[in-house]
């Protein structure tokens, strides 16, 4: 077998699996952010042309998943199995994406980690022969959010300047042993961290312990240092979370510079009022499946580092008054001597 595990929580694949296209697709404030020019399609408004926000999410995944494979060049009865996430109870975006797809379904629920969590199954799967083609999708919506988990916008609740502001869109990437895509070279699953916190308005404090030990682990299990990477990026951190992971970073002894970014400080832009920042599953799915992978095929990144954090919770369960269970899956992402110019993906 080609694969490789490396200590407990990381796998080597060795075999060519690459990220052969990619989609992502932005609601209308992401699309006036700072990473307009990454996305395959921008929607005037956030019902995307559907009549209840819930709809407008899962056309976005559907969309996304359409593009990615129609860039890669095959069709949806080429695709072996579909693997996605989402935010929504029993992953209905997700679900129903696969009911209008009909590709064989992997439903996966990690919280805001859905992106990387999708991605590593979805690259195993080809690695170990049993899939020649995979997609891995994740999606989040501002108002589905809203509404599940907190308040609907109409109440027109305040929010403390640590909440975050859940991004709106899709992303998608097909993988494979073909084309001229990044390799997917690591991926290391998280464990799950809780310190005890329960503002669901500070996720960011509540993932970051979860992001620093994903990326401890992985470091250490493959015996790097932050400073080799072009780029890492959290999946959504934002201003309160993302230096509270680089100073534990720091303090075990994986000191991060420029190349240390969070996806929830790199879509909007500071006069758009996110709060702390971006969050939800199409943080880190916009990031990779859009800007990165762009940037990886046109050369200006060679090795990335995506750690997509989530924060384990329910509607039920903070009611309830417990505390918020945190997890982050890590991928490394690599384009030996750069891009190849050519399209995303």
């Amino acid at each position: 077998m080609a694969e490789k595990r490396i200590g407990q929580r990381t796998f080597e694949f060795n075999s060519g699996v690459r990220v052969v296209a990619s989609a992502a697709v932005a609601g209308p404030k992401e699309g006036e952010g700072l990473l307009k020019k990454d996305y395959d399609r921008i929607y005037p408004d956030n019902y995307a042309g559907a009549d209840s926000w819930e709809k407008a999410e899962r056309k976005m995944m559907e969309d996304a998943v359409s593009l990615a494979v129609e860039k890669a060049g095959v069709s949806t009865d080429q695709m072996d199995v579909f693997i996605a996430g989402d935010l929504l109870n029993q992953n209905i975006s997700a679900s129903f994406t696969a009911r209008t797809h009909q590709i064989p379904y992997m439903g996966m629920f990690g919280a805001c980690s859905a992106s990387m969590l999708t991605l590593t199954t979805a690259a195993i799967l080809v690695e170990a022969g049993f899939c020649n083609y995979t997609v891995a999708a994740a999606s989040s919506h501002n108002s589905t959010a809203e509404r599940q988990y907190r308040y609907p916008t109409e109440y027109g609740g305040q929010k403390p300047d640590t909440a975050q502001w859940t991004v709106t869109g899709a992303g998608a990437g097909v993988l494979g042993k073909k084309g001229k895509g990044p390799r997917v070279r690591y991926a290391t699953l998280g464990k799950v961290v809780d310190m005890g916190l329960k503002n669901p308005f500070d996720m960011g404090a509540a993932m970051a312990p979860a992001a620093a030990d994903t990326m401890e682990a992985h470091l250490r299990d493959i015996g790097k240092k932050p400073g080799e990477y072009d780029l890492i990026v959290t999946g959504d951190l934002a201003g309160v979370g993302h230096p509270i992971a680089a100073d534990l970073l720091e303090k075990r002894g994986f000191k991060t510079g420029e190349e240390f970014k969070d996806c929830g400080l790199m879509i909007f832009r500071n006069d758009q009022q996110a709060f702390a920042g971006g969050s939800g599953c199409a943080s880190s799915a916009l990031v990779t499946y859009g800007h990165i992978i762009d940037e990886m095929m046109q050369g200006r990144l060679s090795k990335v580092m995506v750690v997509a954090t989530g924060a384990l919770m329910n509607p039920v369960s903070y009611q309830q008054g417990e505390s918020i269970p945190c997890i982050a899956h890590a991928v490394t992402l690599e384009m030996p001597g750069g891009g190849n110019g050519g399209e995303k993906g």
